[in-house]
């Protein structure tokens, strides 16, 4: 009898399901489509943190640093785990849990984000200028600035300071682009009711202009949710006068760039275009971070947005064709409704007027 009960008690040898090598089995056209990257760019991202990720042995068949960041990439291409755990990747749920938060803890270190967001220094600010002005002929520009909504969860605590104008829940995430459709500045911890003019005024961005760490001559492009500065420039709510109506058209033309960059961005990584599903809201930050990394990795490899929804109808669909229309984004944007936000005074719109004299070569 005991030695049944011993016999019983003997543990069953676990049962591991067939890892697809999904790098060497899959075209990259393929890979871009399931993963953003293609074989290349996945490598290149997982020997970011190899030494992270990596396993000192292969017991119970342990992951490869390079499964964890293909399962990663997999939510983050379409905000849902239970894809991840599908045929292509083949794990539990549990272990796609796992994995994706110690890859995105390893991919969101402060040494790998620097990397790659960053704002342009001293000797790049001039190719800068140069880039935004081959866009709409407005001069001076080293940026362009929004803020756009992440949906997030309900909150367990400060419920209330995560609701915004649209009474969801969210982070409202700051946002630079250059005239590359590149990221460059990002703040993203600010609860969905902070206004986005509050979010400029305690960043670390309006410290660079007015430390002089950007010099001066150097210009933002905002909206009119924005207040004027000698270092931020916003569009005449109500021109009077065909000068007005020419910097408006070309302030338009060239703010555009980051509207249509935010939708490549939320497209190229479809969780941020749904609720994300995580809590706390400090991790959803860091999800936006890392796709904001990534987003920067694919454009200096050149890779264009293939969607899934491209492969269904045998039409990929190549990024300049998904761009979002120029105001979409905005719609979505916290108090952009208020005629003249917090931090709006008269030297900052006497600069705007001196600014038009000097480049739009018209008196006032």
């Amino acid at each position: 009898m005991a030695g049944q009960q011993q016999q019983a008690r003997v543990r069953q040898p676990r049962e591991f399901r067939e890892r697809r090598d999904v790098l060497n089995e899959l075209s990259d056209t393929e890979l871009i489509r399931r993963y953003r990257l293609d074989r290349a760019g996945i490598v290149f991202v997982t020997d970011l943190v190899r030494p992270v990720l990596l396993r000192p042995t292969a017991t119970n068949k342990a992951l490869t640093p390079e499964h964890k960041v293909l399962i990663t990439l997999r939510y983050l291409a379409t905000g849902k785990m239970q894809l991840c755990n599908g045929d292509d990747l083949g794990e539990s749920q549990q272990t796609v849990s796992r994995v994706i938060t110690e890859t995105l803890d390893a991919l969101s270190a402060p040494h790998i984000l620097k990397r790659f967001i960053k704002f342009p220094a001293n000797q790049d600010l001039q190719q800068k200028k140069t880039e935004f002005r081959d866009v709409a002929g407005f001069p001076e520009v080293v940026g362009v600035i929004d803020g756009t909504h992440i949906r997030i969860m309900r909150p367990r605590q400060f419920e209330a300071e995560y609701v915004n104008r649209k009474r969801y829940h969210s982070i409202n995430v700051q946002v630079v682009f250059n005239a590359k459709y590149k990221i460059t500045d990002l703040e993203a911890k600010w609860p969905g009711s902070v206004h986005d003019a509050r979010i400029l005024n305690e960043s670390g961005l309006k410290r660079m202009f007015e430390t002089r760490a950007v010099p001066a001559g150097c210009h933002l492009l905002g909206d009119s949710g924005y207040g004027n500065k000698t270092w931020l420039l916003t569009p005449y709510l109500r021109p009077q006068h065909e000068y007005q109506l020419a910097y408006n058209r070309a302030h338009k033309k060239t703010r555009s760039i980051v509207e249509r960059g935010i939708g490549q961005w939320k497209r190229r990584f479809h969780v941020l275009h749904s609720e994300i599903r995580v809590t706390p809201p400090g991790k959803v930050c860091k999800i936006i971070f890392v796709c904001a990394m990534l987003h920067n990795i694919c454009k200096d490899r050149n890779i264009q947005i293939l969607l899934e929804g491209g492969e269904e109808h045998g039409q990929p669909q190549a990024e300049d064709n998904i761009q979002m229309a120029a105001g979409e984004e905005n719609d979505d944007n916290g108090g952009h409704a208020e005629p003249l936000p917090a931090g709006q005074d008269r030297d900052g719109l006497r600069y705007r007027d001196e600014f038009v004299r000097r480049y739009f070569n018209v008196e006032l």
